[in-house]
Protein backbone atom coordinates (compact mmCIF):
# COMPACT_ATOMS: atom_id res chain seq x y z
CA UNK A 1 0.00 0.00 0.00
CA UNK A 2 1.38 3.39 -1.04
CA UNK A 3 1.01 6.02 1.68
CA UNK A 4 0.29 9.48 0.29
CA UNK A 5 0.15 12.89 1.99
CA UNK A 6 -1.57 15.87 0.36
CA UNK A 7 -0.26 19.33 1.31
CA UNK A 8 -2.45 22.18 0.03
CA UNK A 9 -4.10 25.11 1.80
CA UNK A 10 -7.27 24.81 -0.30
CA UNK A 11 -9.50 22.25 1.39
CA UNK A 12 -11.58 21.72 -1.73
CA UNK A 13 -8.47 20.58 -3.60
CA UNK A 14 -7.18 18.32 -0.83
CA UNK A 15 -10.56 16.64 -0.41
CA UNK A 16 -11.02 16.23 -4.15
CA UNK A 17 -7.58 14.65 -4.52
CA UNK A 18 -8.22 12.39 -1.53
CA UNK A 19 -11.51 11.15 -2.96
CA UNK A 20 -9.90 10.46 -6.34
CA UNK A 21 -6.81 8.70 -4.99
CA UNK A 22 -8.76 6.62 -2.49
CA UNK A 23 -10.47 4.91 -5.42
CA UNK A 24 -7.18 3.15 -6.21
CA UNK A 25 -6.73 -0.04 -4.21
CA UNK A 26 -2.98 0.38 -3.78
CA UNK A 27 -3.07 3.98 -2.49
CA UNK A 28 -3.94 5.20 0.99
CA UNK A 29 -4.14 8.96 1.64
CA UNK A 30 -2.89 9.02 5.23
CA UNK A 31 -3.13 12.77 5.84
CA UNK A 32 -4.07 16.15 4.37
CA UNK A 33 -2.36 19.31 5.61
CA UNK A 34 -2.58 23.02 4.88
CA UNK A 35 1.04 24.21 5.07
CA UNK A 36 4.64 23.10 5.40
CA UNK A 37 4.70 23.14 9.19
CA UNK A 38 1.66 20.85 9.34
CA UNK A 39 3.31 18.57 6.81
CA UNK A 40 6.45 18.19 8.94
CA UNK A 41 4.37 17.43 12.03
CA UNK A 42 2.24 14.90 10.17
CA UNK A 43 5.34 13.11 8.88
CA UNK A 44 6.48 12.47 12.45
CA UNK A 45 3.21 10.64 13.18
CA UNK A 46 2.94 8.60 9.99
CA UNK A 47 5.63 8.90 7.35
CA UNK A 48 4.27 8.90 3.79
CA UNK A 49 5.90 7.37 0.74
CA UNK A 50 4.86 10.27 -1.47
CA UNK A 51 3.82 13.87 -0.78
CA UNK A 52 1.70 15.84 -3.25
CA UNK A 53 2.95 19.33 -2.45
CA UNK A 54 1.35 22.66 -3.34
CA UNK A 55 3.76 25.52 -4.06
CA UNK A 56 1.92 28.46 -2.53
CA UNK A 57 0.92 27.77 1.07
CA UNK A 58 0.87 30.08 4.11
CA UNK A 59 3.49 30.01 6.90
CA UNK A 60 5.78 27.57 5.04
CA UNK A 61 5.48 27.22 1.28
CA UNK A 62 5.96 24.06 -0.73
CA UNK A 63 9.43 24.91 -2.03
CA UNK A 64 10.97 25.37 1.41
CA UNK A 65 9.01 22.43 2.82
CA UNK A 66 10.43 20.28 0.01
CA UNK A 67 13.93 21.33 1.02
CA UNK A 68 13.35 20.46 4.69
CA UNK A 69 11.63 17.15 3.97
CA UNK A 70 14.37 15.96 1.60
CA UNK A 71 17.06 16.92 4.11
CA UNK A 72 15.37 15.03 6.95
CA UNK A 73 13.64 12.24 5.03
CA UNK A 74 15.47 11.76 1.71
CA UNK A 75 13.52 8.58 0.97
CA UNK A 76 10.19 10.42 0.76
CA UNK A 77 9.24 11.29 -2.81
CA UNK A 78 7.69 14.69 -3.51
CA UNK A 79 5.51 15.67 -6.46
CA UNK A 80 4.86 19.39 -6.76
CA UNK A 81 1.26 20.21 -7.68
CA UNK A 82 0.53 23.78 -8.63
CA UNK A 83 -1.49 26.11 -10.83
CA UNK A 84 1.65 28.21 -11.30
CA UNK A 85 4.46 27.58 -13.79
CA UNK A 86 6.86 30.26 -12.60
CA UNK A 87 10.48 29.57 -13.62
CA UNK A 88 11.86 30.10 -10.14
CA UNK A 89 9.38 27.70 -8.56
CA UNK A 90 10.02 25.03 -11.18
CA UNK A 91 13.77 25.13 -10.73
CA UNK A 92 13.80 25.53 -6.94
CA UNK A 93 11.46 22.62 -6.31
CA UNK A 94 13.53 20.30 -8.49
CA UNK A 95 16.81 21.64 -7.11
CA UNK A 96 15.73 20.79 -3.57
CA UNK A 97 14.87 17.23 -4.53
CA UNK A 98 11.30 17.08 -5.84
CA UNK A 99 10.79 14.12 -8.15
CA UNK A 100 7.94 15.59 -10.15
CA UNK A 101 6.21 18.80 -11.12
CA UNK A 102 2.60 18.61 -12.31
CA UNK A 103 -0.06 21.22 -12.90
CA UNK A 104 -3.21 20.79 -10.82
CA UNK A 105 -5.30 20.23 -13.92
CA UNK A 106 -3.54 16.92 -14.56
CA UNK A 107 -5.76 13.90 -15.19
CA UNK A 108 -6.29 11.39 -12.40
CA UNK A 109 -4.67 8.52 -14.29
CA UNK A 110 -1.60 10.66 -15.03
CA UNK A 111 -1.36 11.60 -11.36
CA UNK A 112 -1.66 7.94 -10.37
CA UNK A 113 1.05 7.02 -12.86
CA UNK A 114 3.26 9.85 -11.59
CA UNK A 115 3.09 8.44 -8.05
CA UNK A 116 4.27 5.04 -9.28
CA UNK A 117 6.93 6.62 -11.49
CA UNK A 118 8.61 8.57 -8.69
CA UNK A 119 8.45 5.57 -6.36
CA UNK A 120 10.32 3.63 -9.02
CA UNK A 121 13.10 6.21 -9.03
CA UNK A 122 11.90 8.18 -12.03
CA UNK A 123 10.89 11.78 -12.50
CA UNK A 124 7.56 13.07 -13.77
CA UNK A 125 7.31 16.52 -15.32
CA UNK A 126 4.14 17.81 -16.95
CA UNK A 127 4.66 18.16 -20.73
CA UNK A 128 3.41 21.74 -20.57
CA UNK A 129 6.45 22.78 -18.54
CA UNK A 130 9.03 20.16 -19.56
CA UNK A 131 10.48 22.49 -22.19
CA UNK A 132 10.82 25.23 -19.58
CA UNK A 133 12.69 22.89 -17.24
CA UNK A 134 15.16 21.74 -19.89
CA UNK A 135 15.74 25.35 -20.92
CA UNK A 136 16.49 26.23 -17.31
CA UNK A 137 18.92 23.35 -16.97
CA UNK A 138 20.72 24.44 -20.13
CA UNK A 139 21.17 27.91 -18.63
CA UNK A 140 22.52 26.69 -15.30
CA UNK A 141 26.14 26.88 -16.43
CA UNK A 142 25.76 30.66 -16.67
CA UNK A 143 24.17 31.09 -13.26
CA UNK A 144 25.50 31.11 -9.71
CA UNK A 145 23.74 27.82 -8.94
CA UNK A 146 26.44 25.62 -10.42
CA UNK A 147 26.97 22.33 -8.60
CA UNK A 148 30.61 21.54 -7.88
CA UNK A 149 32.21 18.17 -7.16
CA UNK A 150 35.74 17.20 -6.20
CA UNK A 151 37.90 16.49 -9.28
CA UNK A 152 39.66 13.61 -7.52
CA UNK A 153 36.25 11.99 -6.99
CA UNK A 154 35.42 12.44 -10.69
CA UNK A 155 38.55 10.46 -11.57
CA UNK A 156 37.17 7.48 -9.64
CA UNK A 157 34.04 7.17 -11.82
CA UNK A 158 34.05 4.03 -13.99
CA UNK A 159 32.95 3.93 -17.62
CA UNK A 160 29.68 2.19 -16.75
CA UNK A 161 29.02 4.75 -14.03
CA UNK A 162 29.57 7.51 -16.61
CA UNK A 163 26.94 5.89 -18.80
CA UNK A 164 24.51 5.80 -15.87
CA UNK A 165 25.25 9.47 -15.13
CA UNK A 166 24.54 10.36 -18.75
CA UNK A 167 21.18 8.59 -18.72
CA UNK A 168 20.24 10.30 -15.46
CA UNK A 169 21.11 13.59 -17.14
CA UNK A 170 18.61 12.66 -19.85
CA UNK A 171 15.96 12.26 -17.13
CA UNK A 172 15.56 8.49 -17.40
CA UNK A 173 14.22 6.37 -14.53
CA UNK A 174 16.14 3.42 -13.08
CA UNK A 175 13.96 1.04 -15.08
CA UNK A 176 14.61 2.92 -18.33
CA UNK A 177 18.35 3.07 -17.61
CA UNK A 178 18.37 -0.67 -16.96
CA UNK A 179 16.76 -1.29 -20.34
CA UNK A 180 19.07 1.14 -22.12
CA UNK A 181 22.28 -0.29 -20.64
CA UNK A 182 21.16 -3.95 -20.40
CA UNK A 183 21.44 -4.00 -16.61
CA UNK A 184 19.08 -5.01 -13.83
CA UNK A 185 17.27 -2.28 -11.90
CA UNK A 186 19.07 -3.40 -8.76
CA UNK A 187 22.42 -2.96 -10.47
CA UNK A 188 21.42 0.53 -11.62
CA UNK A 189 20.41 1.44 -8.06
CA UNK A 190 23.77 0.21 -6.80
CA UNK A 191 25.63 2.24 -9.42
CA UNK A 192 23.59 5.33 -8.54
CA UNK A 193 24.32 4.91 -4.85
CA UNK A 194 28.04 4.53 -5.58
CA UNK A 195 28.07 7.59 -7.86
CA UNK A 196 26.29 9.81 -5.33
CA UNK A 197 28.69 8.66 -2.62
CA UNK A 198 31.79 9.28 -4.74
CA UNK A 199 30.67 12.74 -5.87
CA UNK A 200 29.16 13.65 -2.48
CA UNK A 201 25.85 14.67 -4.06
CA UNK A 202 22.53 14.60 -2.24
CA UNK A 203 20.30 12.91 -4.81
CA UNK A 204 19.73 12.11 -8.48
CA UNK A 205 18.34 15.60 -9.12
CA UNK A 206 21.66 17.20 -8.18
CA UNK A 207 23.43 14.56 -10.25
CA UNK A 208 21.22 15.30 -13.28
CA UNK A 209 21.90 19.02 -13.00
CA UNK A 210 25.65 18.43 -12.66
CA UNK A 211 25.57 16.10 -15.68
CA UNK A 212 23.93 18.81 -17.78
CA UNK A 213 26.24 21.53 -16.44
CA UNK A 214 29.39 19.61 -17.26
CA UNK A 215 28.28 18.34 -20.66
CA UNK A 216 28.08 14.65 -19.74
CA UNK A 217 24.88 14.26 -21.78
CA UNK A 218 26.84 15.25 -24.91
CA UNK A 219 29.59 12.65 -24.53
CA UNK A 220 29.84 9.52 -26.63
CA UNK A 221 30.93 6.29 -24.97
CA UNK A 222 32.29 3.28 -26.79
CA UNK A 223 30.78 -0.10 -25.98
CA UNK A 224 32.66 -2.19 -23.46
Amino acid sequence: MIKVMIADDQELITQSLKIVLDTYEDINVISTVGNGFEALEAIKKNKPDVILMDIRMPEMDGVYCTKVVKEQYPEIKIIILTTFDDDEFVFSALKFGASGYLLKGVGTDELYQAIHTVLGGGAMINPDIATKVFRLFSQITQSNLTIHVDEDAVAEISKTEWKVIQQIGFGLSNKEIAQELYLSEGTVRNYLSSILSKLNLRDRTQLAIWAVQTGQTMKEFEDE
